[in-house]
C-alpha cells in the first residue's frame, strides 16, 4: 500500500495548476509568457467581451422565448476563447452542446448559431470554409468522433489538429476514455479540452471520480496531459499553442483540463444552481472573472480602457440584433422537414408517417 500512494501522489504531482496571470491581472509566471501581439491580446478580449454580451443577450432571448435550447457560458470565456485563438482556421472543431462560441468565432455566422438554438436544421449546416461539426448532444460522443477526424489529418499528411470539448462529467462516459487512447495509440493530431466547471450539471467533481485531477487521466492513455487555470486567458493560449505544435510534429495528442466556472444554470431548461452551489462559491469564483482579468492587464499596458469596451458591447449588441431578425424570418422546422432530412431513402414506417404529418401541415 505504501508503494501504491507513492506512485498516486507522483503522478498527481505532475499535474500541477499552470497559471501565468493571476486574479489582479498580474504576471506570475513570466517564463511561460506567450508570444503573443499586442494586437492579439486586444482582439482577445473583444472576442471575450463580446462573447459575454452574447451570452447575456441569449438568456434574455430564450426567457422570450424566441430561443429554445441554450447552455450559458459566461465564466468559461478564457476556457472557450483563448483556446480557439490558439488554433487556425484548418483546424477541425468538434463542439458539446456549451461550445457555440467557438463555432461562431471559427465562421459559423450568428444568425446560424440562433438557429441551431431554435431546432432548425439549417443551424446545422456548416458553412464552406468552416471546417467543425455541429454542437453534440450527446455527452461525452465528441471524443470518439474527434480521435477519428484526427486520424483521417494525420493519413492524409495534413498540418492541422482536430479539437474537441467536453465537460468535467463528460470524463465519466466511456467515449471520453475510448477517444482518447484511440488517439494515442495511433499519435493522431488531437487536443481534448476537459472544461472542468466543478459541478457537471449538478454533481461535485469529487463524487464523479477519486482522481486528484482530471489531468492525470491522461497516463492511462499515454498522452501528455496538462492541468490550466481555466480563468486565465493567456495559461489557456499557451497552452493550447504548446498541445497544436505537438500534434502537427507528429508528437501525438495532449488532454487539458481547464480550470473553470459557468455562472449561470447548466442550461436554462428549468436548472436551479442554488440547489448545488452556494453564494459563498459563487462569489470565490466571481473574483475570478477571465474578463475582468485580462482586463486589468491590458489597462495595464494601457492597450484597454471603458470607452474600447463599451464600443465592443454596443457592437454587439447591433449585430445580435440583427441576427436574431434574420433568424426568426426562417419558418418552423416542420415534421416532415425533419424525417426528410434524416434520410436519403424513407423506411417504410416513416413513409407512412411522413405522409400523416403531410396531410396534417397542409390544414
Amino acid at each position: 500500500m505504501t508503494i501504491l500512494k507513492h506512485v498516486l501522489e507522483n503522478v498527481e504531482s505532475q499535474f500541477e495548476m499552470f497559471q501565468i496571470l493571476d486574479e489582479n491581472g498580474k504576471i506570475v509566471n513570466k517564463d511561460d509568457m506567450p508570444d503573443i501581439s499586442d494586437e492579439d491580446l486586444k482582439e482577445l478580449m473583444r472576442r471575450m467581451v463580446y462573447t459575454r454580451v452574447l451570452d447575456q443577450r441569449s438568456i434574455a432571448l430564450n426567457r422570450q422565448g424566441r430561443l429554445g435550447f441554450y447552455a450559458p457560458t459566461a465564466g468559461q470565456e478564457a476556457s472557450q476563447i483563448a483556446s480557439h485563438f490558439a488554433l487556425e482556421q484548418d483546424d477541425f472543431i468538434l463542439p458539446g452542446y456549451r461550445d457555440v462560441p467557438q463555432l461562431i468565432w471559427h465562421g459559423l455566422p450568428l444568425y446560424q448559431a440562433f438557429l441551431f438554438s431554435k431546432g432548425h436544421f439549417h443551424g446545422n449546416q456548416m458553412p464552406k470554409g468552416v471546417p467543425a461539426f455541429s454542437p453534440q448532444i450527446i455527452i461525452g460522443a465528441q471524443y470518439v468522433q474527434t480521435a477519428g477526424v484526427a486520424l483521417g489529418m494525420k493519413l492524409r499528411g495534413k498540418k492541422t489538429v482536430a479539437v474537441t470539448y467536453t465537460g468535467d462529467g463528460g470524463t465519466s462516459q466511456g467515449d471520453f476514455y475510448e477517444g482518447i487512447n484511440t488517439a494515442g495509440s495511433y499519435k493522431a493530431p488531437a487536443i481534448f479540452f476537459i472544461q472542468n466547471n466543478h459541478f457537471a450539471i449538478s454533481v461535485p467533481v469529487e463524487l464523479q471520480t477519486n482522481a486528484k485531477t482530471l489531468a492525470q487521466k491522461a497516463v492511462a492513455a499515454g498522452i501528455e496531459g496538462y492541468q490550466v487555470d481555466g480563468m486565465d486567458p493567456l495559461a489557456v493560449y499557451a497552452v493550447t499553442k504548446h498541445a497544436r505544435e505537438r500534434a502537427i510534429n507528429g508528437e501525438g495528442p495532449t488532454l487539458i483540463e481547464t480550470l473553470t466556472y459557468r455562472y449561470g444554470p447548466h442550461t436554462m431548461a428549468g436548472d436551479d444552481p442554488t440547489r448545488y452551489r452556494t453564494e459563498d462559491l459563487d462569489s470565490e469564483w466571481e473574483k475570478k472573472d477571465p474578463i475582468v482579468r485580462l482586463r486589468k492587464f491590458l489597462e495595464s499596458k494601457k492597450l484597454w480602457d471603458e470607452e474600447t469596451e463599451n464600443e465592443v458591447i454596443e457592437t454587439a449588441k447591433a449585430e445580435i440584433k440583427e441576427a436574431i431578425k434574420q433568424a426568426d424570418k426562417y419558418p418552423k422546422q416542420k415534421v416532415t422537414d425533419l424525417i426528410s432530412n434524416m434520410y436519403e431513402t424513407l423506411p417504410v414506417n416513416l413513409q407512412e408517417q411522413y405522409e400523416i404529418y403531410k396531410e396534417k401541415e397542409s390544414k
